[in-house]
This record gives structure tokens, sequence and C-alpha cells, in this order.
């Protein structure tokens, strides 16, 4: 290969290298900004995460911790790393912090493994009830290695059972509880959890991956200082790349750090810690704090304007940032109502609810969100809409006649509002 080739394949655009590839990303830039985005796990980042997670950092090896690593050449990859710890901290007020995770599932994984042996017992919300499936389902590791025992919620009212909790902790004495949930709409009592795992002799974990923007922003109760261990996504409500990350007192940080590197990854993404960082940083600002708390009240009110229209909720409301919209009483299913407004123009997820007959395949709920819409500048106006468009394409006598004018007026709220507008112009990078 001559010196020309060679600077060409390390120079050259995507659109000329790859352009089936670089076709995909502009197909997938345009489905992002033409329709309306309410997956509750999903939200936008921002230009500058993209341009990080995207940087010549992916080219570095870095096994090991900043100043500990088993490669050279890791001065300027140490320094981003403990900028990304260092902001972590300063943002939830934590005393050990390891940004190294790949997934949220990677990083409940490692906490695990800080704190239990293999068949250790373990307390933790059913993934029925709105848990996840690393909290103990039985085809996932999780439920593989330690035995997990489930506590749900009240069937009057759906919040959680906090007298089963005590309940089962006294009859099966876990080494661990697990708080926190992917699918639970309501407020989380961390201090009662902690008061339990301290009755029956458990240490007390949290995931927040959901909620860890909200937690940040200070509209949600922070579990920090009150777990042993926290978890979280970057990618969820905090907007950042995609990756996990562990928060935890003193006392677990080298059991924590030892889990992630050697027990269960290799070489760190360093590119992409470079992305948490940027993210980590946006949200030390006022102006994501703000934004998190237009989060919740888009959220509250999407939620009356679905109740308004007819729509049964999970617990009758939301105190975060989503919805599960519960259609056990109608004729439509959970991929039903999905399909329904995705003609509508609008993405969500099918969902299980509480106490819920139809299989995880179909289910009888949708989960609805309003983090990634308040990311792109929607209010509260927009989301009332939303919430008329989403009752109305839920009536079962709705047509797809019916379902393509709500895909005109949820057009009409897309045009209002550009979502990355160099990539859907032609270039497919940020």
């Amino acid at each position: 290969m001559s010196f020309t080739d060679q600077s060409s394949y390390l120079s050259q655009d995507i659109g000329e290298c790859d352009p089936e590839i670089a076709a995909l990303l502009r197909a997938e830039a345009e489905r992002q900004t033409q329709t309306l985005e309410m997956i509750a796990s999903e939200n936008f980042t921002s230009h500058a995460v993209m341009q990080a997670a995207g940087s010549p950092l992916t080219n570095k090896y870095a096994e090991g911790l900043p100043g500990k690593r088993y490669y050279g050449g890791c001065e300027v990859v140490d320094q981003v790393e403990e900028l990304a710890i260092a902001r972590a901290k300063q943002l939830f007020g934590a005393d050990h912090v390891n940004v190294q995770p790949h997934s949220g599932a990677t990083a409940n994984e490692a906490a695990y493994m800080a704190l239990l042996k293999p068949g250790d017992r373990v307390l933790a919300m059913a993934l029925a009830h709105g848990g996840h499936l690393t909290h103990g389902l039985k085809v996932n590791f999780s439920g593989r290695l330690y035995e997990f025992h489930h506590y749900g919620v009240r069937r009057e009212d759906c919040r959680i059972d906090m007298d089963q909790v005590r309940e089962l902790a006294r009859e099966t004495r876990p080494a661990l509880i697990v708080a926190g949930a992917s699918a639970y709409p309501r407020i989380i009592d961390f201090p009662a959890f902690r008061e339990i795992a301290d009755e029956v002799g458990a240490r007390f974990m949290v995931d927040m991956a959901h909620i860890a923007g909200l937690v940040a922003a200070g509209v949600h109760p922070t579990p920090v200082g009150i777990a042993d261990v926290v978890t979280t996504t970057i990618h969820k409500t905090l907007g950042g790349t995609r990756g996990g990350m562990v928060l935890s007192n003193a006392e677990h940080g080298t059991a924590v750090d030892r889990a992630v590197f050697p027990g269960l990854q290799g070489g760190p993404l360093m590119h992409i810690i470079a992305g948490k960082a940027v993210a980590l940083g946006h949200a030390l600002t006022e102006e994501f704090r703000d934004r998190q708390r237009h989060v919740v009240a888009n959220c509250a009110a999407m939620a009356e304007e679905l109740v308004a229209g007819g729509l049964n909720l999970v617990s009758g409301g939301t105190d975060n940032h989503l919805v599960l919209v519960d259609l056990s009483d109608t004729p439509l299913t959970g991929v039903d109502g999905e399909h329904r407004l995705e003609m509508a123009g609008i993405t969500v997820n099918k969902n299980g609810v509480p106490f819920d007959e139809r299989p995880p395949t179909v289910t009888s709920g949708l989960r609805i969100g309003t983090a990634a819409l308040t990311t792109r500048g929607l209010r509260e106006p927009e989301l009332r809409e939303i919430g008329r468009i989403i009752a109305s394409a839920l009536k079962p006598e709705t047509s797809e006649a019916d379902l393509a004018d709500l895909r005109a007026r949820s057009n009409a709220i897309s045009e209002r509002f550009p979502l990355y507008p160099h990539l859907t112009a032609g270039s497919v990078v940020a």
C-alpha cells in the first residue's frame, strides 16, 4: 500500500468508503427527527457527546485504572477518566465512582460481584411489576448466579408494597436488597428500604438507571449516601453516551473496581468514557437541572391528558419521567398499542403492567416517557397535545385514516423542533 493509499484509508469519509452504512445512518437520523421519540429509556445526546464518542480515543487500550494501567501511552486517557470520575462525584456526592462499565447490566453485575458470593440470596423488584431483567430474571446471569426473591406492588394502588418487602426480608434474610425499576412511575422511598436492610443485616443497592438525571437535578430523592452501592446508565435521563457507572461508599470502592476489572471487563471504552465525562459536565449546569424539572412537569401534563382521554394509568399517574398505560380493560394489547402509535408518528414500547395476564411478548401496557422530547425542546403545551394524540390513537374505534390524521399532528410538532439538522441535511457523523 502506498503512502497515498494509507492516507486515504485514514481520512476517507464514511460516505465514500461505505455508502451502505452511510445511507442507514442518514435514515436513522431522519427517523429520529421525523417521529416523536417516547421510549422511556431513550434520550437524545448532545453534539459534543457524539464528538467525544467518535474521537481518536477509540484507538486506545487502557486496561486498569488511572495511574495503574497495563499499557503505556495512557497519560491523556487517564486525565479523561479522572475528569469523568470527579464530575460524577461532584454531581451525586459519591465517595467512590467507577465509570468503566460498558452498560447498565454490566454495572449491576459488577455491583453483585462486589457485594455477593454466587448463590447468595437477593431481594429485588419483580420484572412483572416494574423491575429489570438483571434483578433476578431466571434466564439472566443474575437469576442464574444468585438466589433471587421478589417483591412487587399492591394491587389496589400499584405502589411498592413496603410491608411485603419487610415481610420477605425477614423471611428470606437476603444478603442484599435491591431497589430501583425500569417501569415504575412513582417516587421510591430509599430510606424505608435502608431501614429494612439494616433490620435484617442486608446490604442495600439501588439501580437508578432510569431516574439518574432526575436525581442529579434534585427532582427525585437521591439514593447516594443511603445505599451501599448505586448503579446507573448514562444514556437515559442523564442524556449521555451509552454505558454504565457504579457509585459506592468508600468501604466498597476497591471491591467494585476489582469486579469491573479484571472481574468482568478488559479494556474500557475510552471514547465512551469521554462521552460520559461530557454528559456529566452537562449535568452540572443549571440548564440541565431546569430541563429535568421540565421532564417531570411534561410527564405530569401528558398524564393528565391521557386520563382525560379515557386511558387507565398504572398507579393513576406519575411522579417521574414515565407513565404506564394499562390497556387491560380495552380490546387492545400492548403490541396493538405500540403499532397504532407508530402509525400516529410516536415511538413507544409495549410493556407489561402489574398483574398482567398476557405474556411478555404481547403485554397489556405501554411505557411512555418524556425525557427525549424534553431534551428536544418540547414543553407542557406540546406534551398536552401529544397526550391527546395518544389517547385518540388508542381508542378502539380509531381507524387507519384517523391514525394518518393523528400522524399529521405529530409531524407538525416534529417540524417545529428540529433534531440534529446538520445530520439530516446530509452529514452522517457529528
